[in-house]
């Protein structure tokens, strides 16, 4: 039963634990992902995960993407950053005529990637014509395509506007070779995700290629999952992430108290203090994972029994979601206080989830913001009841 929900991509991230830690530090060294790491979750079909089944892929659950990304990240964050990016991009194909879907995700090495919402495409006969330049595509170094999120501009030059008067955003995807890459991402953490910016001069992108992503009416599958905006999924996958990411310090800095005895102290592991950091930084952990999951579970059921996607939903995912994270990197900076002049050395990887966790918790899906966002929600009346409390 477990296999027909897609909970097996759990097992088959988990079996590939031990290759991706192997590799974490040429990951990190070359700022891309090892080719035996890239082969390795291509031919288990992860980058497949959120892929409608109709085009062969797995379109999972919510909570079995999320136990993924967890899985993964335990290993190295780099490695499970882009294969949550690449595999949300993925759920482009719901909008897509099935022809240019089975194009971009059906021929190897089938992944997708892009960057930030910005410039515009001008419309012309058939398609768009696109010059511009984005920035933060990660897993790009894998890619096979590239998207890019757009205003559209008229022949006239007018912008094209939606039903309710804001800009029309189209997904444009266009083949990696049609792009210009370059190499910018020199940053303390998340090195190995290449998450590089590209552009294109004077590229025409046909009509079949220019998605209405995130859109209702533009949906050609009908599965729960895709009730969900790729933001939403973004966020939790991101989430899951940090989960695993703090799971894998914590440990470590649990292993390391049972055999440490600092200058001077005595034994960790016989220390009380330590004991009770211990203690407390593992309900912390306990207590953000379960939140998060009884969102996802909560949210899933209702999405699963026909109910459409709401409000309530939004802001009950996006709130788990950045509370996750903010949890996470306590953890994070708890468990790399507590392992002392230890977790500095590079040899170590103390030092290296430390940088990874501080860098996902300065991204989008972290933003303070999102709080904000959640209280003007909760108090309007438009939300009678705050979500999660039904």
């Amino acid at each position: 039963m477990t296999k027909h929900l897609g909970f097996d991509l759990v097992e088959r991230a988990r079996a590939l634990a031990p290759l991706i830690a192997r590799d974490a530090d040429e990951i990190e060294r070359t700022r891309r992902l090892t080719p035996a790491v890239t082969q390795a979750l291509i031919e288990n079909e992860l980058y497949r995960a959120l892929l409608p089944k109709s085009l062969g892929g797995t379109e999972a659950p919510l909570e079995a993407f999320m136990q993924m990304q967890e899985e993964i990240a335990k290993a190295d964050a780099s490695t499970a950053w882009c294969l949550g990016q690449c595999s949300v991009c993925a759920m482009t194909a719901a909008y897509l005529d099935p022809d240019a879907a089975n194009e971009i995700f059906n021929v190897a090495p089938g992944i997708l990637a892009w960057g930030a919402i910005a410039h515009e495409v001008q419309a012309v006969p058939g398609g768009y014509k696109a010059s511009a330049r984005w920035d933060f595509a990660s897993g790009s170094r894998q890619a096979s395509w590239l998207g890019a999120h757009v205003r559209v501009v008229e022949a006239d030059g007018t912008t094209r506007k939606k039903p309710d008067g804001s800009p029309e955003i189209r997904t444009i995807l266009f083949p990696v070779t049609s792009a210009t890459m370059y190499d910018v991402w020199d940053v303390i953490g998340l090195k190995g995700t290449g998450t590089d910016s590209y552009s294109v001069d004077n590229l025409f992108i046909p009509d079949k290629f220019a998605a209405l992503r995130d859109v209702p009416s533009a949906l050609r599958e009908q599965g729960p999952l895709y009730k969900l905006t790729t933001n939403m999924v973004f966020s939790m996958g991101f989430a899951a992430t940090s989960l695993g990411l703090a799971r894998a310090m914590l440990d470590a800095t649990i292993e390391l108290s049972r055999g440490k005895t600092p200058q001077g102290l005595k034994a960790m592991r016989e220390n009380n203090a330590v004991q009770g950091k211990i203690g407390r930084t593992e309900a912390s952990l306990r207590a953000a994972r379960a939140y998060l999951y009884a969102t996802a579970a909560e949210v899933w059921r209702e999405l699963a029994r026909g109910e459409p996607i709401t409000e309530e939903h939004r802001i009950a995912l996006r709130i788990a979601a950045t509370w996750t994270i903010h949890q996470s990197a306590a953890v994070v900076d708890t468990a790399y206080h507590m392992a002392g002049a230890t977790a500095v050395f590079a040899a170590n990887g103390f030092e290296r989830r430390f940088r990874d966790m501080h860098t996902i918790a300065q991204q989008i899906q972290a933003r303070d913001t999102h709080y904000e966002d959640a209280g003007r929600a909760i108090l309007s009346a438009n939300l009678a009841t705050p979500p999660t409390t039904r």
